[in-house]
Protein backbone atom coordinates (compact mmCIF):
# COMPACT_ATOMS: atom_id res chain seq x y z
CA UNK A 1 0.00 0.00 0.00
CA UNK A 2 1.20 3.49 -0.82
CA UNK A 3 2.13 5.59 2.17
CA UNK A 4 1.89 9.00 0.50
CA UNK A 5 -0.12 10.69 -2.21
CA UNK A 6 0.79 13.04 -5.03
CA UNK A 7 -1.73 15.09 -6.99
CA UNK A 8 -0.61 15.49 -10.61
CA UNK A 9 -2.51 18.01 -12.71
CA UNK A 10 -2.21 17.46 -16.43
CA UNK A 11 -1.28 13.89 -15.62
CA UNK A 12 -2.51 12.46 -18.92
CA UNK A 13 -0.54 14.81 -21.18
CA UNK A 14 2.74 14.17 -22.94
CA UNK A 15 4.77 15.11 -19.87
CA UNK A 16 2.05 14.07 -17.44
CA UNK A 17 2.15 10.41 -18.39
CA UNK A 18 5.87 10.26 -17.65
CA UNK A 19 5.46 12.10 -14.35
CA UNK A 20 2.61 9.87 -13.25
CA UNK A 21 4.61 6.78 -14.17
CA UNK A 22 7.64 8.04 -12.24
CA UNK A 23 5.63 8.45 -9.05
CA UNK A 24 3.86 5.11 -9.45
CA UNK A 25 7.20 3.37 -9.85
CA UNK A 26 8.36 5.02 -6.62
CA UNK A 27 5.34 3.64 -4.77
CA UNK A 28 3.21 6.77 -4.49
CA UNK A 29 -0.56 6.91 -4.66
CA UNK A 30 -1.18 9.14 -7.68
CA UNK A 31 -4.35 11.17 -8.21
CA UNK A 32 -4.88 12.59 -11.71
CA UNK A 33 -7.67 15.13 -12.24
CA UNK A 34 -9.37 15.61 -15.59
CA UNK A 35 -12.25 17.64 -16.90
CA UNK A 36 -15.89 16.67 -16.42
CA UNK A 37 -16.65 13.30 -17.93
CA UNK A 38 -13.44 11.69 -16.75
CA UNK A 39 -14.80 8.35 -15.61
CA UNK A 40 -14.00 4.70 -16.08
CA UNK A 41 -13.10 4.85 -19.76
CA UNK A 42 -10.91 7.96 -19.57
CA UNK A 43 -9.27 6.61 -16.44
CA UNK A 44 -8.40 3.47 -18.37
CA UNK A 45 -6.96 5.68 -21.10
CA UNK A 46 -4.85 7.51 -18.54
CA UNK A 47 -3.61 4.20 -17.22
CA UNK A 48 -2.69 3.04 -20.72
CA UNK A 49 -0.70 6.23 -21.26
CA UNK A 50 1.11 5.73 -17.99
CA UNK A 51 1.85 2.08 -18.77
CA UNK A 52 3.62 3.13 -21.94
CA UNK A 53 5.87 5.37 -19.86
CA UNK A 54 6.78 2.75 -17.25
CA UNK A 55 10.24 1.25 -17.43
CA UNK A 56 10.42 -2.39 -18.57
CA UNK A 57 9.86 -4.74 -15.67
CA UNK A 58 8.35 -2.06 -13.44
CA UNK A 59 4.74 -2.18 -14.59
CA UNK A 60 3.74 -5.19 -12.51
CA UNK A 61 4.91 -3.57 -9.29
CA UNK A 62 3.58 -0.09 -10.04
CA UNK A 63 0.06 0.85 -9.04
CA UNK A 64 -2.59 2.61 -11.05
CA UNK A 65 -3.39 6.30 -11.23
CA UNK A 66 -6.65 7.33 -9.59
CA UNK A 67 -8.74 9.58 -11.83
CA UNK A 68 -11.09 12.31 -10.62
CA UNK A 69 -13.36 14.49 -12.75
CA UNK A 70 -12.59 18.13 -11.99
CA UNK A 71 -12.36 21.40 -13.91
CA UNK A 72 -9.22 22.93 -12.44
CA UNK A 73 -10.03 26.36 -13.83
CA UNK A 74 -12.84 26.46 -11.27
CA UNK A 75 -12.26 26.78 -7.49
CA UNK A 76 -14.81 24.05 -6.75
CA UNK A 77 -13.12 21.72 -9.23
CA UNK A 78 -9.72 22.31 -7.66
CA UNK A 79 -11.18 21.66 -4.22
CA UNK A 80 -12.78 18.43 -5.49
CA UNK A 81 -9.47 17.16 -6.84
CA UNK A 82 -7.72 17.94 -3.57
CA UNK A 83 -10.51 16.25 -1.61
CA UNK A 84 -9.91 13.01 -3.50
CA UNK A 85 -6.15 13.36 -3.04
CA UNK A 86 -6.60 13.71 0.73
CA UNK A 87 -9.21 10.96 1.12
CA UNK A 88 -6.79 8.21 2.21
CA UNK A 89 -5.58 8.82 5.79
CA UNK A 90 -2.97 6.08 5.41
CA UNK A 91 -1.50 7.90 2.40
CA UNK A 92 -1.57 11.63 3.21
CA UNK A 93 -1.10 14.19 0.48
CA UNK A 94 2.60 15.05 0.44
CA UNK A 95 3.12 16.54 -3.01
CA UNK A 96 1.39 18.54 -5.71
CA UNK A 97 2.73 18.69 -9.26
CA UNK A 98 1.26 21.45 -11.43
CA UNK A 99 1.65 20.50 -15.09
CA UNK A 100 -1.41 22.08 -16.68
CA UNK A 101 -0.64 24.79 -19.20
CA UNK A 102 -0.74 25.71 -22.83
CA UNK A 103 1.15 27.50 -25.57
CA UNK A 104 0.13 29.89 -28.30
CA UNK A 105 2.26 32.06 -30.54
CA UNK A 106 1.19 34.99 -32.63
CA UNK A 107 2.36 38.42 -33.55
CA UNK A 108 4.23 41.03 -31.62
CA UNK A 109 2.64 42.67 -28.59
CA UNK A 110 0.86 45.37 -30.59
CA UNK A 111 -0.59 42.63 -32.84
CA UNK A 112 -1.81 40.34 -30.03
CA UNK A 113 -5.44 40.72 -28.89
CA UNK A 114 -5.91 41.12 -25.15
CA UNK A 115 -8.19 38.07 -25.24
CA UNK A 116 -5.29 35.88 -26.36
CA UNK A 117 -3.00 37.39 -23.74
CA UNK A 118 -5.62 36.74 -21.05
CA UNK A 119 -6.13 33.17 -22.27
CA UNK A 120 -2.47 32.35 -21.78
CA UNK A 121 -2.58 33.69 -18.23
CA UNK A 122 -5.78 31.79 -17.51
CA UNK A 123 -4.71 28.35 -18.68
CA UNK A 124 -1.14 28.52 -17.37
CA UNK A 125 -1.53 30.35 -14.06
CA UNK A 126 -5.08 29.89 -12.79
CA UNK A 127 -5.07 26.07 -12.32
CA UNK A 128 -1.66 26.24 -10.66
CA UNK A 129 -2.91 28.87 -8.24
CA UNK A 130 -6.24 27.21 -7.45
CA UNK A 131 -4.88 23.69 -6.92
CA UNK A 132 -1.95 24.89 -4.84
CA UNK A 133 -4.22 27.14 -2.79
CA UNK A 134 -6.59 24.25 -2.05
CA UNK A 135 -3.78 21.82 -1.24
CA UNK A 136 -1.59 23.95 1.02
CA UNK A 137 -3.62 23.55 4.25
CA UNK A 138 -3.51 19.77 3.81
CA UNK A 139 0.22 19.72 3.16
CA UNK A 140 0.77 21.77 6.29
CA UNK A 141 -1.53 19.50 8.32
CA UNK A 142 0.32 16.41 7.07
CA UNK A 143 3.56 17.79 8.47
CA UNK A 144 4.89 19.29 5.27
CA UNK A 145 5.37 18.40 1.66
CA UNK A 146 6.32 19.73 -1.73
CA UNK A 147 4.80 21.67 -4.58
CA UNK A 148 6.42 21.52 -8.01
CA UNK A 149 5.38 23.93 -10.75
CA UNK A 150 6.25 23.86 -14.43
CA UNK A 151 7.31 27.14 -15.96
CA UNK A 152 9.43 27.32 -19.14
CA UNK A 153 12.80 28.51 -20.35
CA UNK A 154 10.88 31.30 -22.07
CA UNK A 155 10.22 32.81 -18.64
CA UNK A 156 13.92 33.67 -18.35
CA UNK A 157 14.83 33.74 -22.05
CA UNK A 158 11.87 35.22 -23.95
CA UNK A 159 11.47 34.96 -27.69
CA UNK A 160 9.35 37.16 -29.96
CA UNK A 161 5.77 36.42 -30.86
CA UNK A 162 4.60 34.82 -27.61
CA UNK A 163 4.24 37.61 -25.06
CA UNK A 164 1.22 36.01 -23.40
CA UNK A 165 2.93 32.65 -22.97
CA UNK A 166 6.18 34.23 -21.79
CA UNK A 167 4.35 36.39 -19.25
CA UNK A 168 2.22 33.50 -18.00
CA UNK A 169 5.19 31.19 -17.47
CA UNK A 170 7.10 33.97 -15.70
CA UNK A 171 4.06 34.43 -13.47
CA UNK A 172 4.06 30.72 -12.62
CA UNK A 173 7.68 30.98 -11.59
CA UNK A 174 7.01 34.08 -9.48
CA UNK A 175 4.02 32.41 -7.83
CA UNK A 176 6.10 29.35 -6.94
CA UNK A 177 8.73 31.59 -5.36
CA UNK A 178 6.04 33.33 -3.32
CA UNK A 179 4.74 29.99 -2.04
CA UNK A 180 8.27 28.95 -1.13
CA UNK A 181 8.72 32.08 1.00
CA UNK A 182 5.30 32.02 2.64
CA UNK A 183 5.32 28.34 3.64
CA UNK A 184 8.99 27.71 4.38
CA UNK A 185 8.42 27.75 8.12
CA UNK A 186 5.42 25.44 7.78
CA UNK A 187 7.35 22.62 6.18
CA UNK A 188 6.12 23.09 2.60
CA UNK A 189 8.67 23.51 -0.17
CA UNK A 190 7.94 24.87 -3.63
CA UNK A 191 10.21 24.62 -6.65
CA UNK A 192 9.90 25.19 -10.38
CA UNK A 193 11.25 23.34 -13.41
CA UNK A 194 11.92 25.23 -16.64
CA UNK A 195 11.79 22.96 -19.70
CA UNK A 196 12.93 23.99 -23.14
CA UNK A 197 11.10 22.02 -25.85
CA UNK A 198 9.73 18.73 -24.54
CA UNK A 199 9.99 15.78 -26.90
CA UNK A 200 6.29 14.89 -27.14
CA UNK A 201 4.27 13.65 -30.13
CA UNK A 202 2.38 16.94 -30.23
CA UNK A 203 5.57 18.99 -30.39
CA UNK A 204 7.03 16.72 -33.05
CA UNK A 205 3.90 17.13 -35.14
CA UNK A 206 4.07 20.91 -34.74
CA UNK A 207 7.78 21.07 -35.62
CA UNK A 208 8.47 18.12 -37.94
CA UNK A 209 11.71 19.58 -39.31
CA UNK A 210 13.30 20.38 -35.95
CA UNK A 211 16.24 18.46 -34.51
CA UNK A 212 14.24 16.35 -32.07
CA UNK A 213 17.39 14.83 -30.63
CA UNK A 214 18.12 18.15 -28.95
CA UNK A 215 14.79 18.19 -27.11
CA UNK A 216 14.40 16.91 -23.57
CA UNK A 217 12.55 13.57 -23.11
CA UNK A 218 9.55 13.63 -20.75
CA UNK A 219 11.02 10.84 -18.60
CA UNK A 220 14.09 12.92 -17.83
CA UNK A 221 11.98 15.86 -16.67
CA UNK A 222 9.79 13.47 -14.68
CA UNK A 223 12.83 12.22 -12.76
CA UNK A 224 13.70 15.77 -11.75
CA UNK A 225 10.12 16.48 -10.67
CA UNK A 226 9.96 13.31 -8.60
CA UNK A 227 13.24 14.25 -6.92
CA UNK A 228 11.91 17.71 -6.06
CA UNK A 229 8.85 16.10 -4.47
CA UNK A 230 10.88 13.60 -2.46
CA UNK A 231 12.55 13.83 0.92
CA UNK A 232 15.91 13.66 -0.88
CA UNK A 233 15.45 17.30 -1.90
CA UNK A 234 14.39 18.42 1.60
CA UNK A 235 16.82 21.40 1.77
CA UNK A 236 15.64 22.78 -1.59
CA UNK A 237 12.89 25.37 -1.92
CA UNK A 238 12.46 28.40 -4.14
CA UNK A 239 14.67 26.91 -6.85
CA UNK A 240 14.14 27.25 -10.59
CA UNK A 241 15.66 24.19 -12.25
CA UNK A 242 16.56 24.30 -15.95
CA UNK A 243 15.66 21.11 -17.78
CA UNK A 244 16.74 22.08 -21.28
CA UNK A 245 18.24 18.92 -22.71
CA UNK A 246 20.45 20.05 -25.60
CA UNK A 247 17.91 22.54 -26.99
Amino acid sequence: MAERTVLVTGGTGGLGGAVTAAFLEAGWRVVVPGREGLGTAPAAGAEALVRRQLQPGASDAAGRPEAVAADLLDPDGAARAVAVATAEPSAPLRAVVNLIGGYASGGLVHETPIEEFDRMLRINLRPTYLVTQAALPHLVAAGGGAVVCVSARAAVAPFPGAAGYVTAKAAVQAFANAVAVEYRQRGVRCNTVLPSVIDTPANRAAQPDADHGRWVPPAEIAAVIRFLASDESAPTSGASIPVYGRA
